[in-house]
Formats: structure tokens, sequence, C-alpha cells
């Protein structure tokens, strides 16, 4: 978790660096414009944006591994594989559901993007299937 904390302020840094650049850069290539006119403001702030993001991301890891009280399994160089193993949950590899919600929010996404008339058409297949996926265990083969 330290080793991702460092990366990620790392690539925080790169961000800013890269955006004082863009921004210096653009502002020398218009030298006849006054300066606030030379920024390009839409790749300056999507930079400005993307070190604020990675600096919030690497704060909060930072926060949580200070918080966790104690090194990760991944972190530590004589651990085992098996000692950062936790059961993560039950997940059915035979299940088709995931696939038909896949189906859904493309006929959701495509409804909005194209037609109305399609969105209504991917919301009922949505219902279908996430109906179907939670009580897959309870009916046909798999029940119990």
């Amino acid at each position: 978790m330290r080793s991702n904390v460092n990366l990620w302020w790392i690539l925080s840094g790169f961000f800013l660096v890269v955006t004082i650049m863009y921004t210096v850069w653009n502002i020398g290539a218009h030298p006849d414009a006054p300066w606030y006119d030379g920024i390009e403001w839409v790749g300056s702030v999507a930079l400005l944006f993307a070190t604020l993001m990675s600096a919030l991301i690497a704060f909060y890891i930072g926060r949580v591994h200070n918080a966790q009280g104690g090194e990760l399994p991944e972190d530590v160089l004589t651990s085992d594989i098996d000692d950062g193993d936790p059961e993560l949950g039950e997940f059915s590899p035979w299940s088709w559901w995931p696939i038909v919600l896949a189906l859904a929010a493309s006929f959701g996404m495509i409804g909005l993007a194209v037609g109305t008339w399609m969105f209504p058409i991917g919301l009922a297949i949505f219902v279908v299937a996430i109906v179907g996926w939670v009580y897959e265990y309870y009916r046909g083969y798999f029940a119990r």
C-alpha cells in the first residue's frame, strides 16, 4: 500500500509539471497575444484536474494506509501468496445474467444516444436481468 501511495504522489507531481509546461508552452506559442489569451484553457484545466484527482487518490490511499494499523501482506517481502488471499464472496461462473445486464446497459445507452424509444426496452431487460441474477440460487438447477 505504501508503494501505491508513492506512485500516486509521483503521478500527481508529473501531472503538475506537465500542466505547468503545457500552459507555459501555449503562452510562448502566442507571443503577440496577452498571456490570458495565449492559454489553451481546455487542456490546461483538464491537466490541472488530472493533477487534483491523482492527489486526491494519493491522499485517500495514504489515509487508509495509516488507518489500517499494519502492513498488508502484499507489502511484506517475506509473505506468501496465500497470506493475502481473503474470501471475496461467492461468484457463479456459470451465470449468464451479467451478460444480460450488459445487454440492458447497451440498449439503455443506445436508447439515450439514438432514439428514446429504445430506453424503455433496455429498462425492461434490466429489470428482468437483475431479478434473475438476484434469485438465481432460489430456483432451477442450483436452488438451495
